[in-house]
């Protein structure tokens, strides 16, 4: 039977022995030795589907994992100083000492010094290549297949965009701040930014294009929801969104939440949005290996198109771009699995639509690649499901939780997108059940 016979061959076939079972939750054996760094968890850009396009180079890549330090370089406010000219706060502000300085007219700067912390480490992430950046992060453009693609964008990716600082001692609670320290160890916030002074006494104050922060309900798990988006002020509070992404009123606070991030978390910086997976959470999600069984395993069922008989197989990981001959491709309007062939490729129709040669049905008919970025997994389920239009397969509940997440577009929209390349999703719920046929022998 086609419309059932293969997926549940499939998933019976994919129930695997307890060795897999281990390999699947190993944490990070495959990566570190016994004596490991403490890990405090990863940052892994939405959009990149295991590598950046060009490849991963030094501190321009898709993933960043951050780990205890030698030693403690956070930094925490002391001496806060009211200045009458720009030029006293140029002066108070010296290079050796991180300091924020919010200008709140021509005529007056305070300016915030930050002192060593010995109890936190401080990471930072921005557009910036400054050695004071840790992670480099570049504008995302939905599937492009090279970095000359997004060069083109005028990017709105602050240079400096935020902070992470993370407790040294467990549970080594991770977090988020708006905007970043410069190569001087300044925060500038100039006149036009929104800025306030706090019911303590304090000043406080958000960035152009902000720093958005969305926490799952449930965690990162197969019962996640999506939670609210909200932005994150320079001292690390909590706000509703602005009513456009650089509108000059902030927010209203939000008391009750906090700037910690949880295994899930989305940080949106206006171009690139990254999901934070503790070292926790990242022990519980399928491996690339566990990935890879996953992948051998549906090619030794040997699925075939039901058009050219010929055997179907998923390319391995590593040739995730270029397609292969044995290909499987798929009609997202039924989810019929198929071989490369050119059945339905009616004239009169636009070359994206052809009719299914097994239900008649007419829709768009793409190629189907692994999702290969084991972080955006929230569950170890085997490869069912397939986003539209872009036809990334992974478990049917990773395909369902991502769906309904809406991900920051532009300075005010949302939509729902695929992680492995960022392409908007398409269609009623934006993926599909994949229908194989079995070999025939």
């Amino acid at each position: 039977n086609n419309e059932t016979g293969v997926p549940q061959l499939l998933i019976r076939d994919l129930k695997f022995e307890k060795s897999l079972a281990k390999l699947m939750f190993s944490p990070d054996q495959e990566n570190h030795p016994s004596k490991a760094p403490v890990k405090y968890g990863e940052l892994i850009v939405l959009g990149y589907n295991g590598s950046l396009p060009n490849g991963d180079r030094g501190r321009r890549k898709s993933r960043f994992a951050l780990f205890k330090r030698a030693k403690a370089n956070g930094v925490k406010p002391s001496t806060v100083h009211i200045a009458c000219t720009p030029q006293a706060a140029k002066a108070i502000s010296n290079k050796d000492q991180h300091s924020i300085s919010y200008t709140l007219s021509r005529a007056q700067t305070v300016v915030v010094e930050y002192t060593h912390d010995s109890n936190t480490d401080m990471f930072q992430i921005g557009r910036s290549t400054e050695s004071p950046i840790d992670f480099v992060v570049t504008d995302t453009v939905p599937g492009s297949q090279s970095n000359s693609d997004t060069q083109s964008v005028q990017s709105t990716i602050s240079r400096f965009a935020c902070r992470i600082i993370c407790e040294r001692n467990p549970p080594f609670t991770a977090r988020i701040y708006a905007a970043g320290f410069d190569s001087s160890k300044n925060i500038f916030l100039g006149e036009k930014a929104a800025k306030w002074k706090t019911s303590d006494g304090q000043m406080d104050g958000l960035t152009t294009n902000g720093v958005l922060v969305m926490h799952p309900r449930n965690g990162f798990t197969e019962d996640s929801k999506p939670g609210v988006w909200r932005e994150i002020s320079v001292c690390g509070n909590v706000f509703s969104l602005r009513e456009t992404r650089s509108a000059q009123q902030r927010g209203k606070m939000v008391e009750n939440e906090t700037n910690q991030l949880q295994d899930g978390s989305l940080i949106d910086l206006c171009g690139a949005t990254l999901l934070w997976r503790t070292a926790e959470g990242l022990s519980r999600t399928p491996t690339v290996k566990h990935l890879e069984a996953l992948r051998q395993e549906i090619n030794a069922a040997r699925p075939q198109c039901p058009v050219g008989f010929n055997t179907l197989a998923f390319p391995s990981m590593k040739r995730k771009d270029v397609v292969d001959e044995k290909q499987p491709w798929v009609y997202l309007n039924c989810g019929h699995v198929h071989g490369y062939h050119n059945w339905g490729n009616k004239e009169e129709r636009d070359g994206k639509d052809r009719e299914c040669p097994m239900c008649r049905s007419v829709g768009p008919y793409v190629p189907l690649w692994l999702g290969c970025e084991a972080g955006f997994y929230v569950d170890a389920g085997p490869p069912t499901h397939a986003f539209s239009p872009c036809g990334h397969v992974c478990s049917e509940k990773t395909t369902a939780y991502w769906s309904q997440i809406p991900l920051p577009h532009g300075t005010h929209t949302f939509h729902a997108a695929c992680p492995f390349c960022a392409h908007q999703l398409a269609g009623e719920q934006g993926y599909i059940r994949l229908i194989f046929q079995g070999p025939l022998d």
